[in-house]
């Protein structure tokens, strides 16, 4: 049977048990922890992926999709996408799932460390362009800086100057964040354009959170129809080749919640956490219109015009 035809064959859709130990991920030492909302939010999602992936591989010359599973960080992404992968293959579509965390340009700690940096230097230089920045400040500063509270909100009521720090510092996240400054996205579209050429087989990317976890492995690709990218950025305009983009919606407090659950994070609730979830929240909700797929926690298929209309009205769950 072909993909195409079993893609046909598997509507309307009948929901497929789950095992325990389905395959994740590629992402080393990620723990991802398939719990029932996953399932119940896959099998939701599936019947609405069939009905976008079939005119795409029926035009597609070998036989082959990119799907990108996306949304705010600890939103689930790599656990729908793992089931997702999962009761595809039970009705003959093979998949692959790819994640988008192995290819930013530097690893975690490093990554990290680049954020603050530019967060702390655009702070300063919005400071000095107010006029706002002296000595005795500087001193403030460094200590707030020490303690890992310059970002928090509660500071800038103690010390009314350092709300300028604190917008300039943000806006300097918003021109890194998920941008070809902090990602690789020319070289994930590159095995995007191989994969959906046909290529038999890819090294692919590997990311841990040491210097010494960057590697490639060479993964064989035979029988796989789609690549499943999970990923915060998998609607990004910058990832070049993705055919169905899925945004999958939250609120923030689920969205920590469920970072914290993962330990992915020093300090998943920290006020400087806390401003990187929000921003990237910001690029979500700005490239949510080219989102094939918008849906709830309780599975419902969002038009973007209801999913503006929540924002909107203040609710983001």
């Amino acid at each position: 049977m072909s993909v195409l035809d079993a893609l046909e064959a598997a509507l309307p859709w009948t929901p497929v048990p789950v095992p325990d130990d389905i395959p994740t991920g590629d992402m080393p030492g990620d723990r991802v922890t398939i719990r029932e909302e996953h399932v119940r939010r896959a099998q939701a999602l599936v019947p609405m992926l069939v009905g976008e992936l079939v005119p795409v591989v029926r035009a597609s010359e070998a036989s082959r999709a990119v799907v990108a599973v996306c949304g705010g960080s600890g939103v689930g992404k790599s656990e729908v996408a793992s089931v997702v992968s999962y009761l595809l293959g039970t009705v003959g579509v093979g998949c692959y799932t790819l994640s988008g965390d192995n290819y930013p340009r530097r690893i975690p700690s490093q990554n990290d460390a680049e954020r603050l940096r530019i967060f702390r230097e655009a702070g300063v230089r919005g400071l000095l362009a107010e006029d706002a920045y002296d000595a005795e400040r500087a001193v403030v500063l460094r200590r707030l800086q020490a303690a890992e509270v310059d970002a928090d909100p509660a500071a800038a009521v103690e010390h009314p100057w350092l709300a300028a720090y604190q917008r300039a510092g943000r806006e300097g996240l918003r021109g890194y964040l998920g941008s070809p400054a902090e990602i690789d996205f020319e070289h994930l579209s590159d095995i995007v354009a191989r994969f959906k050429a046909g290529a038999p087989a890819l090294h692919l990317r590997r990311m841990g959170r040491g210097p010494a976890d960057l590697w490639y492995e060479l993964v064989d690709l035979t029988g796989v129809d789609v690549l499943v990218v999970e990923w915060t950025h998998g609607n990004s305009e910058h990832l070049v080749g993705v055919d169905v983009p899925v945004l999958l919606h939250s609120t923030p407090e689920a969205t920590l919640e469920h970072r914290r659950a993962r330990a992915r994070d020093r300090a998943p609730d920290s006020p400087f956490t806390t401003m990187v979830l929000e921003v990237e929240q910001e690029l979500l909700e700005r490239r949510a219109a080219a989102a094939r797929i918008i849906m709830t926690p309780d599975g419902e298929r969002l038009s973007h015009e209801r999913y503006a209309e929540l924002l909107a009205g203040g609710g983001r769950g």
